[in-house]
C-alpha cells in the first residue's frame, strides 16, 4: 500500500516537472532540403523524459541534456519522403507516458524554394511600425505587456501596429513602391523602448502590440496580391534582457560576458585589421550592445542552429521575400557565414542585405559573397546598406564645391565600386530608421532634396526610402531616436495634418510628395535603372552627369545643385551621346535638344530618357 501511494506520488511528481512550457520551433514543414531538425524543449525538469516518437520518414538521431535540466535537445531526421502530417512525441519516465506533444509538419507552398526576392528593379519602403499608423486600439495595452501606449513620450510606444500598415498599402504601391522592410515587430517585452523592436523576448512570436503571427503573415500575402514583397528585418547579435531564457539560461556559455557587464567597442575595423588585438577584436564581437541586449554567443552550436532555424521558419511560415540582417558584423563571422549557406541553401534566390555600419567601403566589401579577401573568409551576404554612397552624397550636396569638397565626394564614393564584389547588389538611401531625417541633413532645401531623390532612384543599387520622407518629415528637436522614428501625420485618430491623403500638408510638401511618385512609376518599368550599366563624368562648375544604359536605352542624369542655371557643352559626353539628336524629360515629359549644348535650370535634376 505505501509501496504503491509512493509510486503514485513520484509520477504525479514527475507529471509536473516534466511539463512542457516550451517547444520551438512548434512546427516544420516536409519537403526542406535540409533534412535535420533540432527541436528545444523547456519545462521544469524535462531532461528526467525519454522522449521517443513513431512516423514514417522521420527518427530521432539524438537527445542531449545539458547542464541545466530544464532543457532538452532532440536532433530529428526528416526524410526527404516524409509526408506532411502530425505524429506524438512521447515523453516518459521509466516506460510511463507523462506528457505527449502532436507535433506537425506541414506542406510547403509550391515553389517556395524558388522564391522571388527584392533586387535592382525594386524600391523599398522601410517603416518603423510603431510609428507609421494604429489600426487596432484594441492592441495598444495588450495583456502581459509591460509597455503600454503613451504619444507623449518620444521614446515611448505610439501604438502602430500590423493593421495599420495593412490599411495604407495602397498608399505604398500607389507612390511606386514595390517592397516593404519593416523594423523588427518581433515581440519586445521590455520594460521601456520596447517600440523600436531590437530587443527581442521571443523569436518565434509578433508582439501582441503590434498583432499576431497570422496577421504577420497575411500581411506578406496582402502585399504579394498587389505585386509587392515583404523584407524581415532580423537580429542574430543579442536578444532582449526580458527574453524568457535569460533568467534559467540553457548554458552557462549561452552568453557572451554573463557575469560581467561589457560593452562593445564598435570599432568594427579589428575585424579586418591584420595588426588587431586578441582582445580588442573579442569586446568588439562579445561585448554587449547596451545593457538591455545581452549579447549571444553564437559559438554555441545549440544556440547557432537554433537562430538559423528561426530565420528559415520566418521565410517558410510568413513568405518572405527577403531579410534585412542588423547589427551584421557583431556576432561571431563564422556563425554568420554558416548561418547565410544554410539559409540560401533552402532559398538559393533569396536576397539578403546585411548592416556593415561605416563609411569605408574596404570594411563593407570585406562582408559581400565572392569577396577575395586576404584571410580567405567569404561571409556569403549577398547584399550591404552601402553607407559610404549613401553618407558621401549628402556631403556632396551640401559642401561647397572645391577640388576635394562638394560633387566629387559622390564620384569618387561611387569609384570604390571596384571593391566591390557585386556593386549592383548595394542598398542606396537619403536615411533610414538609425540617421537624421535627409530634410533637415540638406538644410530643409526642397531642390536639393528633389536632387536627392532622383539621384537614389537612378543611382547603381537598390533604393529604399524612409517612410515619411517623402512628405519631408522633420522635426525641430534635437536629434535622437525617438524623433528621427516620429509619427507619420495621418496615422492616428485626430491627427490634424494627413499624409496618406494630402489633407493639411504644405504646398512644399505635397509637390516633393508628388515628385518621388513620378519618379518611382517611372523607374518601375526603367529596366536600364534596374540592370543597366552606369558610367558617370568627372564633375565640373557644380554639376554632375552619369548615365545609366545598356544595349537599346541610355538614361542621363543631370544633377545641378547651383542658384543658377548651368549650360553643358554636351560634346565631352561624346561617348554616351554620339549619334543622339534628342531625349525625354521624365520630370516634365518635355523632349530635349540634344545637339550641341544643354542648359540646366538651377538646383535641378534632369533626368533624359534615351531610345
Amino acid at each position: 500500500m505505501l509501496l504503491s501511494l509512493l509510486l503514485v506520488i513520484g509520477i504525479q511528481s514527475v507529471i509536473a516537472q516534466g511539463k512542457i512550457e516550451r517547444l520551438e520551433p512548434s512546427f516544420w514543414w516536409a519537403g526542406m532540403k535540409n533534412p535535420k531538425l533540432q527541436l528545444l524543449v523547456y519545462g521544469k525538469h524535462i531532461s528526467d523524459l525519454d522522449v521517443s516518437l513513431t512516423y514514417p520518414g522521420v527518427s530521432i538521431e539524438r537527445v542531449t541534456k545539458v547542464k541545466n535540466p530544464n532543457y532538452l535537445f532532440i536532433d530529428l531526421l526528416v526524410s526527404e519522403g516524409a509526408a506532411p502530417g502530425t505524429f506524438d512525441i512521447r515523453f516518459s519516465s521509466n516506460k510511463k507516458l507523462i506528457q505527449t506533444y502532436p507535433y506537425k509538419l506541414l506542406q510547403r507552398e509550391a515553389g517556395s524554394a524558388e522564391r522571388k526576392s527584392f533586387n535592382g528593379a525594386d524600391a523599398i519602403y522601410l517603416i518603423t511600425p510603431d510609428r507609421f499608423a494604429n489600426g487596432n486600439k484594441a492592441n495598444d495595452h495588450a495583456q502581459g505587456m509591460k509597455e503600454g501606449v503613451d504619444r507623449t513620450n518620444i521614446d515611448g510606444r505610439h501604438g502602430g501596429d500590423i493593421k495599420g500598415i495593412s490599411d495604407h498599402l495602397d498608399y505604398i504601391k500607389d507612390l511606386g513602391f514595390t517592397a516593404l522592410w519593416i523594423t523588427p515587430v518581433i515581440e519586445n517585452n521590455q520594460s521601456y523602448l520596447s517600440y523600436h523592436g531590437y530587443a527581442m523576448t521571443d523569436f518565434y512570436k509578433i508582439d501582441a502590440r503590434f498583432g499576431t503571427n497570422e496577421d504577420y503573415k497575411q500581411l506578406s500575402a496582402d502585399l504579394k496580391s498587389k505585386g509587392m514583397k515583404l523584407i524581415m528585418d532580423m537580429v542574430f547579435n543579442h536578444s532582449g534582457s526580458e527574453h524568457w531564457w535569460i533568467k534559467d539560461l540553457p548554458t552557462e556559455d549561452w552568453l557572451n560576458y554573463p557575469d560581467t557587464l561589457i560593452r562593445t567597442t564598435h570599432r568594427r575595423s579589428t575585424l579586418h585589421d591584420p595588426h588587431t588585438s586578441k582582445i580588442d577584436k573579442e569586446q568588439m564581437v562579445n561585448g554587449w550592445f547596451a545593457k538591455e541586449m545581452p549579447d549571444l554567443n553564437q559559438k554555441n552550436q545549440f544556440l547557432a542552429t537554433y537562430l538559423i532555424q528561426n530565420s528559415i521558419w520566418w521565410v517558410e511560415y510568413a513568405n518572405l521575400s527577403g531579410i534585412r540582417v542588423d547589427t551584421y558584423p557583431y556576432p561571431d563571422m563564422f556563425f554568420m557565414q554558416d548561418w547565410c549557406r544554410q539559409v540560401l541553401n533552402e532559398y538559393p534566390n533569396l536576397n539578403i542585405v546585411g548592416e556593415q555600419w561605416s563609411e569605408n567601403p574596404g570594411l563593407l566589401s570585406y562582408w559581400q559573397k565572392g569577396k577575395n579577401n586576404f584571410d580567405g573568409y567569404d561571409s556569403g551576404l549577398p547584399a550591404l546598406v552601402d553607407f559610404p554612397v549613401s553618407f558621401n552624397f549628402t556631403k556632396a550636396l551640401t559642401e561647397p564645391e572645391s577640388w576635394d569638397t562638394g560633387w566629387v565626394k559622390a564620384y569618387e564614393a561611387l569609384g570604390n565600386d571596384y571593391l566591390y564584389p557585386d556593386p549592383d547588389n548595394m542598398l542606396v538611401f537619403p536615411d533610414n530608421h538609425d540617421t537624421e531625417r535627409f530634410f533637415i541633413q540638406i538644410g530643409r532645401n526642397p531642390a536639393l532634396f528633389k536632387l536627392g531623390m532622383a539621384y537614389f532612384l537612378t543611382v547603381r543599387g537598390i533604393p529604399q526610402i524612409y517612410y515619411g520622407t517623402e512628405i519631408l518629415l522633420n522635426s525641430e528637436k534635437p536629434k535622437s531616436d525617438g524623433v528621427i522614428r516620429s509619427d507619420f501625420p495621418g496615422g492616428w485618430d485626430g491627427d490634424k495634418i494627413n499624409g496618406f491623403t494630402g489633407k493639411g500638408l504644405t504646398a512644399v510638401q505635397a509637390d516633393a510628395q508628388q515628385y518621388l511618385k513620378k519618379l518611382l512609376n517611372w523607374r518601375k518599368n526603367a529596366e536600364v535603372i534596374h540592370n543597366g550599366k552606369m558610367m558617370h563624368y568627372v564633375p565640373k562648375n557644380g554639376v554632375y552627369v552619369y548615365f545609366r544604359y545598356n544595349e537599346n536605352h541610355k538614361v542621363m542624369v543631370v544633377l545641378n545643385k547651383n542658384v543658377k542655371e548651368q549650360t553643358l557643352a554636351l560634346g565631352h559626353f561624346y561617348e554616351m551621346l554620339d549619334g543622339i539628336k534628342s531625349g525625354k524629360n521624365v520630370i516634365t515629359d518635355q523632349q530635349v535638344d540634344l545637339n550641341h549644348q544643354l542648359v540646366v535650370p538651377a538646383q535641378t535634376a534632369m533626368i533624359i530618357e534615351i531610345k
